[in-house]
């Protein structure tokens, strides 16, 4: 008989997942109760894959071998609690992927704010490197996709806490976890160590020759790591002091020390600026030491490297005005590390849609540095209440051109305006890209 794979899902993750299936020789179904999208509908039909859309035939999901469920179904819907009282095993897109990619090696990389960053560096250097590497998960193609149609030898992923949620074996050479600051805590049942516990799964089959890459600084995680020792080898990282093994700052330098061969360099050569991304850049280049880059490579790339779209892009400079493009800050969080950037003043564009913010985070740093808040959404109070305090100009908008136009109003030569939300774009845009791209369209016309 063969082993019958039901998809839950239908997104990026859920394609990948029925490629790699079918491929395997799974008898593949896919299930989604929304619309799939019609290239996705396309690729199931070049392949032979059935599907089905708008609902789930009962008898089909259940009568599965395994199920392979999106990241984006939480578990307290109908759906998951009739497949978890029916005991057909679940696993993540991760997991398959994992099945079937003996002898590689995994750079695995979590955390809740940070994570594309340091994907997208630590695949730049691999790639500078000359490796046989492909960058997968979150950011770009499915992992599952990817070992589908283009196996590569090294796979840098970056992963979510839900794809984590369901791994059974998956087991990187390195796991990187950033930091852990409150964010989706509605999928934890509101518990931040169910959170925490979450991030940490990442590393819970590692054995002693996998390396554990950590932030010392993160409270969240130096509870966590008191309270549950990790079997694999554990390396720090940190701006507080210096270490003997691990990444650190010392006055002004940037030091890596792993696998011998210390690699030192003035953190004012790095490419990416801001304190967080001086985390970033450790994370990334202890990865590359783990498998022995060279440490010309490791420092040569993180001096050249170009930051992504939508994440603290620099778009243009108008009259003396330079214009920053942080559509990627759907939180709070995101927002402190943008703001904590910067040394010059900021006339700040954000809003959108608000997952119940707590704004008290940024207060400090806008009273310090912002001079004025354009918002921009449908619905404005919760940012009008509680910042209008910490700001002396407070303008509402509800279109991106009149946010873009009022900001350059506020902004005088040496000026920064930022565009970091601290919101989810649904109420006027599509997505978080397609809110940057209108912010460039519309610096571009001033």
């Amino acid at each position: 008989m063969s082993h019958k794979l039901i998809i839950l899902g239908a997104g990026e993750s859920g394609i990948g997942a029925a490629l790699l299936g079918k491929k395997q020789g799974y008898d593949v179904f896919v299930s989604d109760g929304g619309t799939i999208k019609d290239n996705y509908k396309q690729e199931l039909a070049v392949n032979q894959i059935s599907f089905e859309e708008g609902h789930h035939s009962w008898d089909k999901v259940l009568g599965a071998d395994e199920i392979v469920k999106s990241p984006g179904i939480p578990e307290k819907s109908d759906l998951m609690k009739k497949v978890r009282e029916a005991g057909v095993p679940v696993i993540s897109e991760i997991e398959l992927a994992y099945r079937f990619s003996t002898g590689k090696k995994i750079i695995a990389i979590t955390g809740s704010n940070g994570k594309s960053t340091t994907t997208a560096l630590t695949y730049h250097i691999f790639k500078n490197a000359g490796l046989d590497v492909a960058m997968v998960g979150n950011i770009g193609v499915s992992w599952a996709r990817q070992v589908a149609t283009e196996p590569a030898e090294y796979y840098v992923i970056e992963i979510s806490s839900f794809q984590l949620d369901d791994i059974k074996t998956f087991k990187p050479n390195v796991a990187i976890l950033l930091n852990i600051t409150p964010d989706h805590l509605d999928r934890y049942d509101y518990k931040m160590e169910n959170y925490v516990a979450s991030k940490f799964r990442i590393a819970m089959n590692q054995t002693a020759e996998d390396a554990f890459v950590y932030c010392m600084d993160d409270p969240e995680i130096m509870q966590h790591l008191a309270k549950q020792p990790i079997y694999s080898a554990s390396i720090p990282f940190t701006i507080m002091k210096p270490l003997k093994e691990g990444g650190f700052v010392d006055k002004d330098q940037l030091h890596i020390d792993v696998n011998g061969e210390p690699v030192i360099m003035s953190m004012y050569d790095l490419s990416l600026k801001g304190k967080h991304n001086l985390y970033n850049s450790m994370a990334a280049a202890i990865a590359a030491r783990t498998m022995d880059i060279r440490k010309e490579k490791i420092r040569e790339s993180l001096t050249s490297f170009e930051s992504l779209e939508h994440r603290m892009e620099y778009v243009a400079t108008v009259k003396g005005v330079d214009f920053i493009n942080d559509s990627k800050a759907t939180n709070v969080n995101s927002v402190w590390f943008a703001l904590e950037s910067f040394e010059k003043p900021i006339v700040l564009i954000m809003g959108g849609i608000d997952k119940g913010n707590d704004y008290s985070a940024i207060r400090d740093l806008v009273k310090e540095k912002v001079k004025a808040i354009i918002c921009m959404g449908v619905d404005n109070t919760p940012i009008i209440n509680a910042l209008s305090k910490d700001t002396p100009v407070m303008i509402s908008t509800a279109s991106m051109h009149d946010a873009v136009t009022e900001a350059f109003n506020q902004a005088t030569k040496g000026d920064i305006v930022l565009l970091s939300p601290a919101c989810a774009s649904f109420d006027l845009f599509k997505n978080y890209e397609d809110r940057g791209r209108k912010f460039k369209e519309e610096v571009k016309g001033l």
